[in-house]
């Protein structure tokens, strides 16, 4: 069987990003989460004026020498407005946070340190210095300067960039549809009371989800009976994806179908089960499209959750990386030190449900009491997996593993 890495590296090896970017719109939330693949530059300078950044007074700042001075306030503009007065001495202006600085006006006075009555203004702060509470005109950004780079992850940050760039578009690599298919005569809608023999799909919301986190775009399928023609079907539907992920199937049982089914459609299998626990059925090949030049990856996880999951964050998480055009890190990995003894057993290594905790800079980690691949609910008190090499033996306290860092 194959190690984890050479797996890992066979599927990265297969992940090939879209050679071409595509024009996506920033407003509908195409863009979020897409790699930029152009240079984005700047139209305006920004701010597009000098601005005040608080609600005061515009002055010139030798009238505010010395305390109490008073001064005539000759209009007032918000944030909007456009001054039409000049400011000399002996005047203010009335201003909003935003708004143009008026001409001859070198410095604002915060309206908490003043005092109106009428039409004067008395200004309590002194000495107020030149360029006070003031943001000059392309002190952010200026026009043709280069904001944003190729390769840059559009966030909501870069959005609002986008934004105020006035860029609705840009040319990015779009995120990766995958297809959720989960397969089974057992399963049955979570809003279903299982009957004698049946479980609640929980394997097809939990992929969608671990997809969607991983920064795709997911769609999950309806149940998938232990049916030939049923499953070829959905897996042609699904092969409009760039990632398709089939929970069950793929182990040796008489109804284990995926396997046949996708050879079958002509889905080249690179390798099929890998030495890890859980996830050791694993089933991993490629469907190439001549037509579009496309390639979609097909998973066939193992159906017990836990399984599921950790394939998921060991191979399906990086391949979406790459084909998103982003480094493919998988999860984070930090070393810790064993809080208690743990008993190994098997030839296989094993990634464990734990709990990792931080203090300075001294990381712990404590395995949970876990039951095994079938057991979701324990990990929802994990927050790592500790990774044990195989062998039976007994690990002790205060020796040192990886961990991988839940999301």
């Amino acid at each position: 069987m194959l190690s984890v890495d050479e797996a890992l590296k066979l599927v990265l090896d297969h992940a090939r990003p879209l050679s071409w970017p595509q024009s996506l719109t920033i407003g509908d939330g195409e863009a979020l989460g897409c790699v930029l693949t152009e240079r984005v530059t700047s139209d305006i300078d920004s701010p597009p004026h000098d601005k005040s950044i608080v609600d005061g007074y515009a002055l010139i700042a030798a009238d505010a020498e010395e305390p109490g001075r008073e001064l005539t306030v000759i209009e007032e503009v918000t944030a909007g407005a456009v001054p039409t007065r000049t400011v000399e001495r002996g005047t203010a202006t009335r201003i909003m946070t935003g708004a143009p600085l008026p001409a001859g006006a070198d410095a604002v006075v915060k309206v908490e340190q003043t005092t109106l009555a009428g039409d004067r203004v008395r200004i309590h702060q002194s000495p107020v210095k030149p360029g006070q509470n003031i943001m000059r005109q392309g002190a952010s950004l200026k026009r043709g300067q280069v904001v944003l780079e190729p390769g840059k992850v559009l966030r909501p940050i870069e959005i609002g960039l986008l934004a105020e760039v006035g860029r609705d578009s840009v040319e990015a690599i779009r995120r990766p549809l995958v297809a959720v298919i989960p397969t089974g005569n057992e399963l049955v809608p979570s809003s279903q009371t299982p009957g004698r023999g049946q479980i609640r799909n929980s394997n097809g919301p939990m992929l969608r989800a671990l997809a969607e986190s991983a920064g795709a775009r997911a769609h999950e399928y309806a149940i998938v009976r232990d049916d030939p023609d049923q499953l070829r079907m959905f897996v042609l539907m699904g092969l409009g994806s760039r990632i398709i992920l089939l929970s069950g199937g793929v182990s040796a049982g008489v109804l284990d179908l995926v396997p046949g089914v996708l050879r079958d459609l002509g889905v080249q299998e690179v390798f099929h089960k890998v030495n890890l626990k859980p996830g050791k059925p694993l089933w991993f090949g490629v469907k190439d499209e001549a037509q579009t030049q496309t390639r979609t990856l097909v998973f066939g996880l193992p159906g017990n959750p836990v399984s599921g999951l950790v394939c998921f964050e060991l191979f399906v998480r990086p391949a979406i990386e790459k084909l998103s055009g982003r480094e493919p890190k998988g999860l984070p990995r930090v070393t810790a030190t064993l809080t208690q003894e743990h008993k190994q057993r098997g030839d296989r290594p094993t990634y464990w449900p734990a709990l990792l905790a931080e203090i300075g800079d001294q990381k712990s980690v404590t395995p949970l009491p876990w039951q095994g691949s079938g057991d979701l609910r324990t990990l929802t008190d994990a927050n790592c997996l500790a990774y044990f090499p195989a062998g039976d033996r007994v690990f002790a306290a205060g020796e040192r593993f990886e961990t991988l860092i839940l999301q």
